[in-house]
């Protein structure tokens, strides 16, 4: 079985503070999150709702792609976020089943 790898974005609450990051295993990356276990700006803006993500197959591309969406405009990530999950509802629960 091939590694996979997430972009993912995590929000405050609904068009609250946002981040963007990239792992291979996004269950414990969100995890660390939502229990503040590292020092950093989701801890500072207590942002722990997974809102989006998306699979690659290799780290390359997930890297490009978080680049890619960290220079997008604020309204775009937004819109991104609404096209996949209009309530942004936090996907954690449905990753971890």
């Amino acid at each position: 079985m091939n590694k996979q790898f997430y972009v993912y974005i995590l929000a405050s609450k609904r068009n609250g503070t946002l981040y963007i990051g990239v792992t291979s295993n996004i269950i414990q990356r969100v995890w660390q999150h939502k229990q503040q276990s590292v020092d950093g700006f989701t801890k500072k803006y207590n942002i722990k709702d997974l809102v989006y993500f998306e699979v690659h197959d290799n780290a390359e591309n997930a890297i490009k792609r978080e680049k890619q969406l960290k220079k997008w405009r604020r309204a775009w990530k937004i819109k991104l976020i609404e096209e996949n999950n209009q309530e942004w509802n936090d996907l954690y629960d449905t990753i971890c089943q």
